[in-house]
């Protein structure tokens, strides 16, 4: 059997042609059709080829080659500055042009409020080709590490205890110089003594500083490296990241829009991101859906006042269990007096009310001690107390919204639709921290990660071909 050997020295009469490189079906092709088919002036980014001073190179081939690289996982500017040089889809996409990692790193700090705006013009993209049609939307969120060490993330407990080590070593410091041995040589002793005093002065500052912000911001915790992050629970443990907000459609999975947020939960998520989603798509949506994440009948309840059908449990609905003996569940509530009737006929009278919730609670604590069953139903020396929602009606009418079969068809939807995304993102393009700090950078790369995870699926449902075809048309 004869093998086929390769010459590097073979010498050819013509070059080869740089779009001989790709072959017309090439995946390649579809990312450099969408970017030609965005309005960069829209994006933020003004395209003047008369501009004064050195010469850049073109943002389409610099925004070619973040997206192209993030969506296969290359993400660090000395990365997408390699591949330029030896990545043949990557020569092809940039003409050939070869920008450091520098000039790359630039333009994307330069330009993250465009990049942000990526996400919005490719799914009025999806909708142009009915790819999105916005009936149906899932909001789910997942939490990414940010560019920032868990250790440098301060509460008020953490910088009450430095300062006071610090204030203590500073004492011992001047007890030191205050009786430090003649007999020393030289005076190196004092000096380094004097070098550290000034350095615990300096943290003492810095540390003072950071409390100071805590108390004027009303902040829980302050990272010292990225101060818009916060620190993120999560499966991983504790750490600094950022908190990605992600809204989906139904029809064939693409994501509308992203967020990121600084918030450790999804309590206050919802409104905000349906509220989004809806002006990228122009109309309102029919219904909303998210796991019990997102259950604050506050939140829900701005979504229900626009006529649109909110399918999310509410935290017991997920639990899945029968709530105990004596659970809020089984006390009667008694409209017309304003009050509540417990399972063993004594009642509860209004106690208190504050901005969200009335309270109620028995009116005769000795009745709750008599009980046979304290202890069980409550161990409070003052008697049961039930909390009401101020919009308690629209908690159960939400909860019994759930609850029907054509609400459960749609959940079932949800993991699939939502989640997938987010698997798509961590597993497959390996990210598992943002490479930007702040908001600002982080919604950037949000943005163009959703981007990426669109421009597969927009592959996938038509093909290389048939896609240039609609872009050029764009």
């Amino acid at each position: 059997m004869a093998y086929r050997y390769g010459n590097r020295n073979q010498i050819r009469l013509l070059p080869e042609s740089m779009e001989d490189y790709v072959t017309p079906d090439d995946p390649v092709r579809a990312y450099d059709a969408f970017i030609e088919a965005l309005d960069f002036r829209e994006l933020g980014i003004i395209l003047d080829s008369h501009q004064v001073g050195n010469s850049e190179y073109h943002p389409h081939a610099m925004l070619k080659l973040l997206v192209y690289g993030y969506s296969y996982g290359t993400r660090s500017s000395r990365k997408l500055e390699r591949a330029c040089h030896h990545n043949l889809s990557f020569i092809w996409l940039t003409s050939g042009l070869k920008p450091d990692h520098k000039t790359i790193a630039e333009f994307r700090r330069k330009n993250k409020e465009a990049l942000a705006n990526v996400l919005k013009q490719c799914a009025r993209i999806c909708i142009q080709l009915n790819l999105i049609e916005g009936n149906t939307l899932f909001v789910d969120g997942t939490k990414i590490r940010a560019n920032a060490a868990i250790k440098n993330t301060w509460d008020k407990e953490k910088a009450q205890r430095a300062l006071k080590h610090i204030d203590k070593r500073i004492k011992d410091i001047l007890t030191q110089c205050d009786t430090v041995d003649e007999t020393e040589e030289g005076s190196g002793s004092l000096v380094t003594m004097d070098k550290e005093l000034k350095d615990q002065k300096i943290l003492e500052s810095k540390v003072k500083a950071i409390l100071k912000e805590l108390e004027e911001e009303k902040q829980k915790s302050l990272n010292t490296t990225d101060p818009e992050c916060s620190r993120i629970n999560s499966l991983q443990g504790s750490h600094a990241g950022f908190n990605l907000q992600s809204t989906v459609d139904e029809k064939e999975g693409l994501i509308l829009s992203t967020d990121v947020v600084s918030e450790n939960n999804d309590l206050n998520q919802f409104a905000s991101q349906i509220n989004q989603a809806n002006q990228i798509l122009g109309k309102k949506c029919k219904t909303a859906v998210a796991d019990s994440g997102y259950a604050s009948t506050e939140e829900l309840e701005k979504i229900d006042q626009q006529g649109i059908k909110v399918i999310v449990p509410s935290q017991r609905q997920a639990k899945k269990g029968e709530p105990h003996e004596f659970a809020k569940e089984r006390f009667t509530y008694d409209a017309k007096n304003d009050g509540y009737i417990c399972p063993q006929g004594h009642k509860l009278t209004l106690s208190s009310t504050d901005k969200k919730n009335k309270a109620y609670r028995i009116s005769d604590n000795k009745i709750c001690l008599a009980c046979p069953h304290y202890g069980i139903c409550t161990k409070a020396k003052k008697g049961r107390t039930i909390a009401r929602l101020l919009n308690e009606e629209v908690r159960q009418r939400l909860e019994a919204q759930y609850e029907e079969p054509q609400s459960q068809e749609i959940y079932k939807l949800r993991k699939e639709k939502a989640e997938l995304p987010f698997g798509h993102i961590k597993h497959n393009l390996k990210v598992d921290s943002f490479l930007l700090r702040g908001l600002k950078g982080v919604r950037a790369e949000a943005s163009i990660l959703a981007t990426c995870f669109d421009l597969v699926r927009m592959i996938t449902l038509l093909g290389v071909p048939a896609l240039i075809k609609e872009l050029n048309a764009c």
